[in-house]
Parts: structure tokens; sequence; C-alpha cells
């Protein structure tokens, strides 16, 4: 993590990591320009450069960044006695709903990420690459299984729940009408309309 950064005040970290996340989130390593990320943050490039040296310096702190942040809330979010499948994933999209008032673009980025195919950005997060799957995986490994009925198959509607939850929030960003807390309550209807029809 880059120490010099955190010495600013958090309003103006919060500026640049919110800018950054926001071009990675919708072009992509590759189309990110430093130019409309300085121009989002309102600083100059010289600020940026100071701070991260480049852009691949940049885009590693901020996936660094988003994975701490996005686990520790999740980790910290979720019961550990929690069993009942449905009230786990409430609890995570809770979770991600406070990162989102914070950063609106970081689960987007963190999305982004998975399909990143330019070999520098790869390798510069191939050591967490798979962090928060693994959490997610953890968190919902506490879900008593037994709860279904016989003939749901569990991981595909744990897929189709993860298509669902990631199209919703794609939606509400491509109408210009994204708030976390309207976001969370739509989550939360589908995953009870999924509970009448999936458990015993």
């Amino acid at each position: 993590m880059n120490e010099k950064f955190f010495d600013l005040k958090k309003e103006k970290q919060d500026r640049m990591i919110n800018a950054a996340l926001k071009i990675f989130a919708l072009h992509g390593y590759k189309h990110a320009s430093t130019d409309d990320i300085v121009g989002e943050a309102g600083i100059s490039k010289g600020l940026l450069f100071h701070y991260f040296g480049s852009k691949l310096g940049l885009y590693t702190f901020l996936y660094d960044y988003s994975v701490r942040f996005m686990k520790l809330e999740l980790t910290s979010g979720v019961s550990s006695t929690s069993t009942d499948y449905f009230e786990i994933r409430k609890q995570m999209e809770y979770a991600k709903m406070q990162v989102l008032k914070n950063y609106p673009y970081m689960q987007g980025f963190l999305n982004r990420c998975k399909s990143e195919d330019v070999n520098e950005a790869l390798v510069a997060i191939e050591k967490q690459r798979n962090v928060i799957q693994d959490v997610y995986a953890v968190l919902k490994n506490q879900s008593d299984r037994s709860l279904f009925v016989s003939d749901v198959e569990f991981e595909k509607l744990d897929s189709m729940l993860d298509y669902t939850i990631n199209g919703l929030m794609t939606a509400r960003f491509d109408s210009s009408s994204f708030q976390p807390e309207m976001l969370y309550e739509e989550t939360v209807s589908y995953l009870d309309m999924m509970k009448k029809i999936a458990y015993k």
C-alpha cells in the first residue's frame, strides 16, 4: 500500500480513488485514460504520478485497496452463526451496500477485473485475484443446504443469483439511477422471492 498517499486528507484520497474506480470500471485497464482519471478527480497528472508512479501502479494500488476494503466489510458484516443461505446473501448485500455508499464503482471495478485480459494488469493482481471469491465461498458455505427442496441445484441457484444481482447493479448504473439503498432493497426482493421457491 502507498503510505504517502494516506497522508492526504481523506476527502482527497476518496476523490482520487473514486475517480480511478469509475474510469477503470467503465473502460477496463487498456482503455482507461489517466487524463480522464485526473479530470474526474480534479487533480493534476503530476500529482497522480507522484503517488502512484504509473497507470499500472494506480491500478495495482486500487485493486489491493478494493480487495482489502470489501473483504473487511464482508467478513465483519456477515454473522458467523447464520445458516440460512438467503439471510447470508442479504447480509453480504448489506455489507456491499455500505461499501458502495463510499465507493460507488468499487464492485463494478472488481467485476471488471475478473474479465481483464491485459497481461501486465493480470500479473499485477494475480496474487489476490481470487481473494473475494474465496470470501464469498466461505460465507455461502455456512448455509444449511438441507433447507432446500430436493430438486434445487445449489450451485446453479447461487450462480443465477450472482448474475441477477450484478445485472441489477449494471442496469441501475446504465440508467443513471444508482442509489445503494434502492439497489439493496431491490436485491432483497429477489432473494425473498427465490427463498419461497427454493426452501421446503
